[in-house]
């Protein structure tokens, strides 16, 4: 039972240290692109769920939320799903004029396939120029995997502004509420309307940055989370000055009758004035090996002994160690240890594609079950241990999310660069397939450390 429960506490410490890092993460996205006027539709601590709590922005539109499986997090950034296709204004068109379509109705007036009709209203949907509707009556519900039989237009004010739109306001005369018919004078301009609302509408820059504003968190935030813990902890610091910090029990100084607080003045023939000065000449003599003669000060009165040391014996100390004081780092000095260690991570993450130290830093590696293992043992120990892990873990989260491997944020970024060049977004079939390399590349890393861990921490 006892087993059970530590096991349950492993793993509930891993999943909120986890959790807590990665909503963080996604925050960094949504928060990006909320700046730079991009539609987010969600945002939520946990995977998606029909069970979940949630709240919708009068200001923005986004709904916020907590699902019930509490494992990181994830936003809706509106456009990031390629939608071309010479159809969409059309099928806008329709929509607005309707109020609300089915996909069957849509397919049989612009003359094409249901599936067709169903991508051209998913990727207007992904755009939040539409919406899905969920009809209960068909027993349809909006977590279910499948979209719906029908879509229908948002609420748009007088400006055609929806809710997630900076500076919409519905009182404005001329609003229209959901699934209310909204003619289009011209499609195709409200379109490319609608599309400069969204991640694929913005600039190229703009769109490096939303992607690189999540990682750029975690590593903002391990920063401070470092920075702060050596600014927290006591550092015993050596005064460099001739006065006995503390005598050894059991020791030659001690047998010698000297104690803490005395002022050394003279080693044998060598006056000393501070402790590098206390240190050498001690060393000196402990080499020669005779017995040789202390002058130290006590009360203001000077006084001389003869260190007695063993014959036929190497001795290297007498026992006396330097006074010292406790101190903080400054936060320049902490700040430098935080670079320094991030500098450290940064490498183990760029070693880790380099296929002659791959397999070196997998097996320095670890998996959930390492990292709830470690998040248990903190959270027993104390804040500061957790603090520290937290630190450690997002890190090492930014910098992996920055590999320029998709469907990491740094493979996507390469992906714009490529887009950038070729002066054309890449078909949905190219980036599907570098995504199956990346995603097949973390497979096997997941299972390697993940047997590593179990190895390590469960078979022991």
């Amino acid at each position: 039972m006892g087993m059970l429960i530590g096991a349950l506490s492993s793993v509930f410490w891993g999943l909120v240290l986890l959790s807590i890092l990665v909503f963080v993460h996604e925050g960094g996205h949504y928060l990006a692109a909320r700046a730079f006027g991009v539609r987010v539709t969600e945002f939520f601590l946990g995977l998606p769920s029909r069970f979940k709590l949630s709240r919708k922005s009068k200001k923005c539109g986004t709904e916020f939320g907590v699902t019930v499986f509490m494992l990181g997090g994830y936003n809706r950034i509106c456009g990031m799903e390629i939608a071309e296709d010479e159809l969409l204004a059309p099928a806008f068109a329709i929509v607005q004029r309707e109020g609300r379509v089915k996909v069957e109705d849509l397919a049989e007036e612009l003359g094409i396939d249901v599936d067709r009709a169903y991508a051209l209203l998913v990727g207007l949907a992904d755009l939040a120029a539409i919406r899905p509707f969920y009809d209960p009556d068909l027993g349809e519900y909006p977590t279910q995997k499948e979209y719906p039989a029908s879509f229908e237009t948002l609420a748009r004010d007088a400006n055609m502004l929806t809710e997630y739109d900076k500076g919409h306001d519905f009182s404005l005369p001329g609003s229209t509420e959901v699934a209310q018919p909204r003619p289009l004078e011209d499609a195709e301009e409200q379109l490319a309307q609608e599309s400069a609302k969204t991640y694929r509408g913005i600039g190229f820059a703009k769109r490096l940055l939303i992607l690189c504003a999540g990682p750029l968190v975690n590593l903002i935030l391990a920063f401070v989370l470092v920075t702060g813990a050596f600014m927290a902890v006591e550092y015993e610091v050596l005064d460099n000055v001739n006065v006995v910090g503390t005598v050894t029990e059991g020791s030659i100084a001690q047998a010698a009758g000297l104690e803490a607080g005395d002022k050394i003045l003279q080693v044998g023939e060598a006056s000393v004035s501070d402790w590098v000065d206390v240190s050498e000449a001690l060393r000196a003599a402990c080499e020669v090996g005779e017995d040789f003669p202390l002058v130290y000060e006590r009360d203001g009165k000077r006084h001389e002994v003869v260190i007695d040391l063993p014959q036929d014996q190497k001795v290297e100390a007498i026992g006396v160690r330097a006074s010292t004081h406790t101190t903080h780092l400054t936060f320049g000095e902490a700040a430098k240890h935080a670079v320094d260690y991030a500098k450290m991570v940064g490498g183990v993450a760029v070693r880790l594609i380099m296929p002659q130290h791959t397999m070196e830093v997998l097996e320095q590696s670890t998996s959930i079950v390492g990292v709830s293992v470690m998040a248990s043992r903190a959270a027993s120990a104390g804040i500061f241990e957790v603090i520290a892990l937290l630190a450690a873990v997002s890190m090492s989260l930014g910098f992996m999310n920055l590999l320029p491997i998709p469907p990491l944020d740094g493979g996507k970024m390469v992906i714009e660069v490529v887009q950038l060049l070729i002066r054309r977004p890449l078909s949905p079939k190219a980036q599907a397939a570098l995504s199956y390399v990346g995603v097949a590349f973390f497979v096997f890393v997941f299972v390697f450390v993940l047997r590593n861990d179990i190895l390590r921490f469960v078979l022991g």
